[in-house]
């Protein structure tokens, strides 16, 4: 739980405002048409900030809808306060530099790039291709 900070200008344009910030039903949309099971989410929005709250969800779920919410143009902030039903431990959030890879990426985050699939898969459905990151997004990348 706490505030995760994201570049309110890079991400996806979803909705009709493009950079603008999202409407929160925009953003529930955004989460379901990736694949993840909102249900018992609530999302609400305060101008640029993202609020999402509920219970029951694995830790892991949990990460990947702030991330999935804070990387969509126009979002400069989640606020999160949901409560995983899992003891998981947390995973560290990095965010894209211009020039990085993957593989730089998971070199950083465990001395290995060859890891790289490891955050590839943790960034599922949000990362369709190891290749296709982008400055400003923010990746999720689990305790090795």
């Amino acid at each position: 739980m706490g505030i995760w900070n994201f570049i309110k200008d890079a991400g996806k344009a979803i909705g009709i405002g493009g950079d603008e910030a999202p409407a929160a039903e925009e953003l529930k949309a955004e989460v379901e048409a990736l694949g993840l099971d909102a249900s018992g989410v609530e999302i609400t929005t305060e101008g640029d900030k993202v609020k999402v709250a509920g219970t029951s969800l694995t830790q892991e779920l949990r990460e990947k809808i702030v991330l999935a919410v804070g990387n969509v143009s126009g979002v400069a902030s989640v606020e999160d306060s949901i409560e995983a039903e899992d003891a998981a431990p947390e995973a560290v959030f990095h965010t894209v530099e211009k020039g990085d890879t993957l593989w730089a990426v998971s070199s950083k985050a465990y001395g290995d790039g060859s890891k790289y699939m490891k955050v590839f898969e943790a960034n599922k459905p949000m990362l369709s291709d190891p290749d296709k990151i982008y400055p400003g997004q923010v990746l999720r990348i689990p305790q090795d």
